[in-house]
């Protein structure tokens, strides 16, 4: 009972000296800094943070709005309307973050007290250093600057990009445009994140629409009048064709002869299509050619090629022997 009553008898002074201690901290210097400035540094990160998920989230919602009006209408492609909306909210979102981002930082400043005027000069020089090695970030930027402005390609826009330096052109379908990159999908599934300012030529393959080229090669020795009439039923037949129809603004046209060559001459179809819809346009227009050819009885330049025989020597051909041996040398 004795040592019970002196543990609760000590037990108010150390209840009380750390109570002190706490009421001290808070009204330190430090404890006094937590709360002025300290917490408004939270508040701001947390409401930054806060800001940057909703706008985020509000990204999100506009793109997939516009995906299901698109999923949801008979449109077989998208519109460049709808294109150019989607590349515009993604970089809206992303100027939105930065600004944010920004606003932020300078009102964390002041709140630390430090002078922004004292730190014009040092700004400069440090703006001057990185300068050098930051002009192409800001070559990238203004290209995707005017690359949204002027609507040259935007998001599921199939396109042939041309990086300078790079002769073979990246060519795939476009996931994602920002002021710095763009992001391009390939047709094997690869992903191509591309500068924007090292672009040096873009071919919109998806832009109002598109044009299937379909080349014919036929032997030199086939009635052309008569592989033109086979063609042009084929032109009308793909009207018909229920797939097609979809696909195509206009009935294909043919154009003729395209080039001579030694024993094929080639013919050229050709037929406007949907944006991106070319390829598999053309796709079915050769399988309707060939068909097409082959109930004519037109044969292909690889089925007319002359057949090269060997040439058999004297001595093999029966009776040679008879009349390459001398008088007397017959057999014994």
């Amino acid at each position: 009972m004795t040592n019970f009553s002196l543990i609760a008898a000590s037990q108010p002074e150390s209840l009380g000296w750390w109570a002190q201690q706490w009421h001290d901290f808070w009204r330190g210097s430090i404890g006094e800094w937590i709360i002025t400035r300290g917490l408004r540094i939270v508040m701001l990160v947390i409401a930054a943070m806060l800001i940057a998920r909703f706008v985020g989230w509000m990204t999100h919602r506009i793109t997939s709005r516009i995906d299901e009006r698109f999923q949801e209408s008979d449109a077989l492609v998208r519109s460049e309307t709808t294109k150019h909306r989607q590349a515009v909210a993604s970089v809206i979102s992303y100027v939105a973050i930065g600004l944010v981002s920004v606003v932020v930082l300078v009102d964390v400043i002041e709140i630390l007290g430090i002078p922004i005027g004292s730190l014009v000069a040092p700004a400069a020089v440090l703006g001057a250093a990185l300068g050098f090695g930051a002009q192409r970030i800001v070559q990238d930027l203004l290209a995707g600057f005017f690359i949204i402005t002027e609507k040259q390609y935007g998001f599921g826009d199939l396109v042939s990009l041309t990086v300078s330096g790079i002769t073979i052109p990246a060519e795939g379908t476009v996931e994602d445009v920002t002021l710095r990159v763009t992001k391009l999908r390939s047709s094997d599934g690869e992903v191509y994140t591309i500068p924007n300012g090292q672009i040096a030529k873009t071919v919109n393959l998806s832009k109002d629409w598109a044009r299937a080229v379909v080349d014919i090669p036929v032997p030199t020795t086939a009635d052309l009048g008569k592989v033109n009439d086979v063609l042009n039923r084929v032109c009308e037949r793909a009207m018909a064709d229920v797939q097609l129809r979809a696909l195509l603004l206009d009935k294909p046209q043919l154009m003729g002869v395209e080039s001579i060559e030694l024993d094929t001459v080639n013919l050229r179809m050709v037929a406007r299509t949907l944006p991106g819809k070319q390829f598999e346009v053309g796709r079915r227009l050769r399988v309707m050619v060939v068909a097409a050819l082959g109930r004519a009885g037109i044969e292909s330049p690889r089925d007319s090629e002359p057949e090269v025989e060997a040439m058999v020597h004297p001595a093999t051909v029966g009776g040679a022997e008879e009349k390459t041996q001398g008088p007397g040398d017959g057999p014994r």
